[in-house]
């Protein structure tokens, strides 16, 4: 992705894009492994991945790489992070995958709220439209009433909405001044550290092939952050949120190969209204092209 002859919106939007592809996969992965996996040893060997997916470029720069003018922000982005990841398993242990992936979406209000107040993004009301309907894409997938919604589980996914939003936030603000390996290595120690310790007491040893499928999650998950953090890096926060609504797309997709769900009629009329959000949103920075 050269991004030639492309705004830094748009390119932000294709590498959310990816970046959303990829958490749906870790998903997906996750509501297997936590058959087997308490959900901090998961959360646990993500980060390793993580961290050790920082080591060359900290090094190359140590120690200049680790240094930072905003710490207060890297902690709200470290609370919210651990808040966001923590949820996203445990949802998709308790919840169907598609239902846990949908509820996560609040996300997309909170993160447009925090942008027009700490960003000071300019939040038209092109851009309300766009995430407002893409969210009623959401509701008509959801049908209100249903289990999903009345559940207590779902509160899980919606914490961590408003956790990952409060990240994605901070991640907007410090990848402007920090570099990306930066933000993954405190993440990755502050997060790893956490869920690590309960492991004391938690602990599974996976066998030989167990290992492999949690050193896989690591991976997918690993990639999907740089990504998104190079996502962020480009992309307004407001615009780059409202493409999470695709991750249901690429849920709805995984159910059907992995866990044979196939989609309703409400659930296809849901991803058409939340896909024709996104692309409206990719029309209108495409027109802003100069």
């Amino acid at each position: 992705m050269t991004g030639i002859g492309l705004s830094t919106n748009l390119r932000g939007i294709l590498w959310a894009l990816l970046a959303t592809g990829l958490f749906a996969a870790v998903a997906a992965l996750a509501k297997f492994a936590v058959s087997e996996y308490h959900v901090l040893q998961i959360l646990f060997f993500r980060q390793i991945i993580v961290f050790l997916s920082t080591l060359g470029p900290v090094a190359k720069g140590f120690p200049q790489s680790l240094k930072t003018g905003q710490p207060r922000l890297h902690a709200v982005r470290l609370i919210g992070a651990f808040v966001a990841l923590s949820a996203s398993i445990w949802a998709v242990a308790v919840l169907p995958l598609t239902t846990a992936i949908t509820l996560a979406f609040a996300q997309v209000f909170v993160v447009a709220l925090l942008a027009m107040w700490f960003l000071k993004e300019p939040v038209g009301l092109c851009r309300l439209f766009a995430v407002i309907v893409g969210f009623s894409g959401v509701v008509v997938v959801m049908r209100p009433g249903v289990d999903g919604l009345i559940n207590i589980y779902a509160l899980i996914p919606l914490a961590g909405a408003v956790g990952a939003a409060f990240a994605v936030i901070s991640v907007r603000r410090l990848s402007q001044t920090d570099a990306t390996a930066n933000l993954l290595f405190y993440q990755a120690a502050f997060v790893g550290a956490l869920a690590g310790i309960p492991l004391i007491w938690l602990w599974v040893t996976p066998d030989l092939f167990g290992l492999f499928f949690l050193i896989a999650i690591g991976v997918l998950a690993t990639v999907g952050q740089w990504v998104g953090v190079k996502a962020l890096r480009l992309g307004e926060a407001s615009v780059i949120a409202n493409i999470q609504y695709t991750q249901l797309i690429y849920a709805a997709a995984l159910g059907y190969l992995i866990f044979d769900e196939i989609p309703d009629a409400q659930t296809v009329t849901g991803a058409a209204i939340i896909i024709g959000s996104a692309l409206y949103i990719v029309y209108r920075e495409a027109k802003r092209m100069p």
